[in-house]
């Protein structure tokens, strides 16, 4: 037992395996109702858009990661805006946005001459560089989005399943709407560091895709999401210690390995529910 714990012996791996949970747990809670409302472009398309608010905040020397989240929410109501007021479909109002921010962000990098920040660490994540304040910071993010799903559970999912009877039962879906995009982006903002804009789609949308695989039910589906996201989170960063490779990359392969699994047991599942099914049907008894 002593051995297996050996990587988590040092205060960096500590740090990251408390972040990697925050951040997978909230990831997966989060992603179910990404997956269930089909919006599975959006984890990508604001990640992407915060890559402005990264450059901004380098040309202001302000602090990149809130930098980042301010461009995030601020594209994140842009696309429910696009939507709503412009009944414009809401993966292409994420498709105009999100390039458009990222447009911006490469056009005022070009024009700086001596651009130096490692854009590695936010395009892939450097999980294991996480520091005591960092840690912090996205404990209370992760702490603040929380929270609100839970204030907010009743409507979020009224408002997921059924619109239209939501918006006649006096909850507004407008405002749920908007609300939940500001949540996705600060979710993404807080996966930045563990797995970076490329990866933190992947954290939202997968493991969410995998519990959707066993069951179909809301809250199975978001108990086992957050599972899913914990194991593949705290999995991967002890797998990537051992195979000397990308803790961000080794998490997102992990919980893509998960799906599969999950994909593989629903197909056997249905498998014996029509062989059931086919040997007590009367035609197959005589």
């Amino acid at each position: 037992m002593t051995a297996l714990l050996v990587p988590f012996h040092y205060p960096f791996m500590q740090r990251a395996a408390i972040a990697a949970l925050a951040v997978g747990v909230l990831c997966s809670a989060m992603g179910t109702y990404v997956i269930l409302r089909r919006l599975a472009f959006i984890g990508d398309g604001i990640a992407h858009a915060s890559f402005a608010g990264i450059v901004i905040a380098y040309m202001r020397d302000a602090n990149y990661y809130l930098g980042a989240a301010v461009v995030a929410v601020l594209t994140a109501l842009g696309i429910g805006f696009v939507h709503r007021r412009g009944r414009i479909s809401m993966d292409t109002s994420i498709g105009v946005l999100f390039t458009g921010a990222f447009a911006l962000g490469v056009f005022l990098m070009s024009r700086q001459s001596n651009y130096a920040v490692d854009l590695q660490s936010f395009l892939f994540g450097d999980i294991l560089a996480v520091q005591p304040n960092d840690l912090k910071i996205i404990v209370g993010l992760a702490a603040l989005v929380a929270v609100a799903l839970l204030v907010l559970y009743r409507g979020l999912l009224y408002t997921t399943f059924d619109p239209v009877v939501a918006q006649a039962g006096g909850i507004h879906a407008g405002v749920y709407e908007y609300v939940l995009l500001v949540l996705v982006a600060l979710t993404v903002i807080i996966g930045l560091q563990s797995v970076g804009i490329v990866l933190v789609a992947a954290l939202l949308v997968t493991p969410a895709a995998a519990a959707y695989q066993l069951t179909k039910r809301f809250a199975p589906m978001f108990a086992l999401s957050m599972l899913f996201g914990a194991v593949s989170s705290l999995g991967g960063l002890y797998l990537s210690y051992y195979a000397r490779g990308s803790s961000g990359a080794t998490i997102v392969l992990v919980t893509t390995v998960l799906f599969f699994l999950a994909l593989g047991l629903r197909s056997l599942r249905q498998s014996a529910a029509r062989r059931t099914v086919h040997v007590s049907s009367p035609a197959a008894s005589k």
